[in-house]
């Protein structure tokens, strides 16, 4: 017993003697460097009044029943796409055809799609289905060309009551279109090379709709800006200048891939 314990207290022993040698490697506190200076935020026209609405309804929420389309048991899986996309372009005449409807092409087209047409003039794409509204049912989500434009009609749609309900719509330049949980992000050129616009579109149980929740303005590639080139006359002498920075357009929110998919600003 006592050969025991005297074999453990030296363990011990040794033990302490090896932390205390590691403690002693690991070194004091090292400076960082200095410190810069903090500086205050500064208020630019502190008179000016501010804007009490914006400038368009970004965000605006779009509720609408899909008339005539029905699905047994409300199963979504069951609607027929192109039948949707009719009942919006008979509920929207001015859109697609009235004399100077926007999207009369996208109106006439929709007679190639079918059985024994060709497919690739039918403007209506691939539907995809998940849960976005979070009631254990899948939810479908639409895309379809707007001819003779080069934006994507982004819609979703859910059965509530019996009733086809459209809770999500957006119409944009689409760069694609992607499903997050129970999000709806939709990726736009941004109109200077190597940045995109991403806006996300998020369920909202109280409004019962998809709702704007977050713009980004990112970063994609690499991009060399270019330099205008000013002749300036050899004699002047050299004013000051000032630039001010141009506003950065804002991304007015609608093709679908199995990934990503989802129009103009």
């Amino acid at each position: 017993m006592y050969l025991r314990r005297s074999a453990l207290v030296a363990a011990l022993v040794a033990l302490l003697t090896a932390t205390t040698a590691a403690c002693g490697d690991a070194g004091g506190l090292r400076g960082a460097g200095p410190t810069p200076t903090a500086v205050s935020p500064a208020r630019l026209w502190p008179s000016l009044r501010p804007a009490a609405s914006p400038a368009w309804p970004y965000d605006e929420i779009q509720i609408e029943t899909v008339k005539g389309v029905t699905a047994p048991g409300d199963d979504i899986h069951g609607v027929d796409p192109v039948a949707v996309v009719r009942a919006e372009v008979a509920a929207h005449p001015d859109a697609y055809t009235g004399a100077k409807a926007p999207y009369q092409d996208t109106a006439d087209r929709l007679a190639e799609c079918g059985p024994g047409k060709d497919p690739s003039r039918c403007p209506v794409m691939r539907p995809y289905y998940r849960d976005l509204t979070g009631d254990g049912h899948d939810d479908m989500a639409l895309g379809f060309q707007l001819y003779p434009t080069n934006q994507t009609a982004v819609r979703v749609y859910t059965f509530e009551g019996h009733r086809l309900v459209q809770v999500f719509a957006n119409d944009d330049a689409v760069i694609g279109v992607e499903l997050a949980g129970r999000a709806v992000i939709i990726r736009s050129p941004a109109g200077i090379a190597g940045y995109e616009y991403r806006t996300t579109w998020s369920w909202d149980p109280e409004q019962r709709a998809m709702v704007f929740s977050r713009d980004e303005f990112l970063r994609t590639g690499r991009h060399r800006p270019t330099h205008a080139r000013t002749h300036t006359p050899l004699a002047a002498s050299p004013l000051p200048s000032t630039h001010a920075p141009s506003p950065a357009p804002s991304p007015v929110p609608s093709s679908l891939t199995p990934s990503s998919s989802a129009g103009a600003r």
